[in-house]
């Protein structure tokens, strides 16, 4: 039987509901200086000859395989790649972050660790780690467990503002790879693999390692590449590879009237996914809905660039693969 991830626990349309239902009481307090109608991955704010562009994020249920393996050291990685890989969309340039860790009893070794975490990922983002909270909520949380959140702060000059305005049918989508699941779709994820040593700790020929390591891979920061790509060329729009999967992500980036058509067999696509897609017995549909099955960013540039953006990716160290193209139309389409 097929396990979706409303099957898991997580319902999709009642989040989004949410964020509609918020969306107003949300909208009362802006001014004049809160860019809105674009379909932003950052908020942004006029700041005169620059805009301000902020994320904030957490890591989600990656935690409990965290808590299981007593492996605390990447989880900060995720928090921030979660947040950096937002605002660089917009070409925003990380400045500054803060995290917020909470737990119910503190360990000042796990938390320390932690922190480590999320200092390695301010350094792969070329940002500052200013401040943060812990706070220390004794019956609240379960012994052993705690939560992180963040909060990332970019800028970019007015005029290189990326917002995807400017893609039309026939540019060039190119993917860039993730490492791995990154940190969306756990919930789904624990339904196939229980949270248990047990299970986390078994070797899997086609990972290299076990399980628990394969899913605590931490989350590809793609800054300082994209910021080299910005600075060489015109990239038209940049869809971070979220919750939602390819049918949320990749239009968030379009104008209207234009839709995407992507070709499976066009990227390397890294065996956990296969793992995942087949013990969950999950469609295609669900699964290109649920993770970001080895892309982490998808780039929309005009053809007669897109074979340079290729190739610079790669030369930058990235798993880079043209994937599709745009079209006049909606939505996503999935062939091959």
């Amino acid at each position: 039987m097929a396990i979706t991830y409303k099957d898991a626990g997580v319902d999709v349309a009642a989040g989004n509901k949410a964020v509609s239902l918020m969306k107003r009481h949300a909208q009362s307090t802006f001014d004049d200086n809160v860019l809105t109608g674009l379909g932003s991955f950052g908020a942004m704010y006029d700041n005169g000859d620059s805009v301000l562009v902020s994320g904030t994020d957490g890591v989600g249920t990656k935690l409990k395989a965290a808590f299981v393996m007593d492996k605390h050291d990447t989880i900060g990685i995720d928090c921030v790649a979660m947040c950096a890989n937002d605002i660089i969309c917009h070409g925003a340039k990380p400045m500054f972050f803060l995290d917020y860790l909470a737990t119910g009893k503190l360990d000042p070794l796990v938390a320390e660790k932690v922190v480590s975490g999320v200092a390695n990922g301010c350094r792969q983002s070329g940002c500052s780690l200013v401040g943060g909270e812990t706070a220390e909520m004794p019956g609240f949380y379960n012994e052993g467990e705690y939560d992180i959140a963040g909060f990332c702060v970019g800028s970019v000059d007015k005029d290189k503002l990326v917002t995807g305005h400017n893609i039309k049918a026939g540019d060039v989508l190119i993917g860039l790879g993730s490492s791995g699941i990154h940190s969306n779709g756990f919930s789904l994820v624990r339904a196939v693999v229980p949270m248990e040593t047990s299970s986390l700790s078994q070797y899997v020929d086609a990972f290299g390692k076990t399980i628990g390591e394969e899913i605590l891979t931490p989350t590809k920061i793609y800054v300082k590449t994209m910021l080299n790509l910005f600075d060489n060329f015109d990239i038209k729009g940049v869809a971070h590879m979220t919750g939602g999967g390819f049918f949320e992500n990749i239009p968030r980036i379009f104008p209207k009237g234009i839709g995407a058509k992507i070709d499976l067999n066009s990227w390397d696509m890294p065996p956990i996914f296969d793992y995942l897609v087949k013990e969950a017995k999950l469609s295609t549909k669900e699964a290109y809905s649920t993770f970001n099955m080895g892309l982490g960013m998808i780039l929309a540039v005009d053809r007669e660039n897109a074979n340079d953006v290729l190739f610079a990716a790669r030369d930058l160290g990235e798993n880079a693969f043209v994937i599709g193209e745009t079209v006049k139309g909606s939505g996503v389409e999935l062939c091959g």
